[in-house]
């Protein structure tokens, strides 16, 4: 009769996926912020159909670039935490943006973000308490 034993995963293997989660999604954010702030005609065009303002774009791509700095910044994890949560409701209001006004094929893009936000935010918060 063989028991399996449930090994810890080692702290550098958690590291390294906290990280790759982290860095991909900075890096999503980094465009998406950076994108919105130079307001190419495709970005407002999309926006617009979401029924945004025009002026939100700049906001938006203040607030995404914000967080991103936020996300990387040693030791500052209240900032960090504001960053998670902003992320969140962006995210979730960009699915729901989309599935209101009848372009729910590209909600998958803001889960996808979402679910790389929140495997960065676990995996963190599981580095943390190590």
């Amino acid at each position: 009769m063989s028991t399996l034993s449930a090994e810890p995963v080692p702290t550098r293997t958690i590291q390294i996926a906290a990280w790759a989660a982290t860095g991909v999604f900075a890096a999503m954010m980094t465009l998406s912020g950076a994108l919105l702030l130079a307001d190419p005609r495709p970005v407002v065009e999309g926006l617009a159909q979401l029924g945004y303002p025009p002026y939100f774009l700049k906001l938006l791509g203040l607030a995404k670039l914000l967080g991103v700095v936020a996300l990387v910044l040693p030791r500052r994890p209240t900032l960090r935490e504001w960053a998670y949560a902003g992320f969140t409701f962006d995210l979730l209001a960009g699915a729901a943006s989309h599935v209101a006004t009848g372009s729910a094929s590209h909600a998958p893009g803001a889960l996808f973000a979402l679910v790389l936000l929140l495997s960065s935010y676990f995996l963190r918060r599981k580095l943390d308490r190590s």
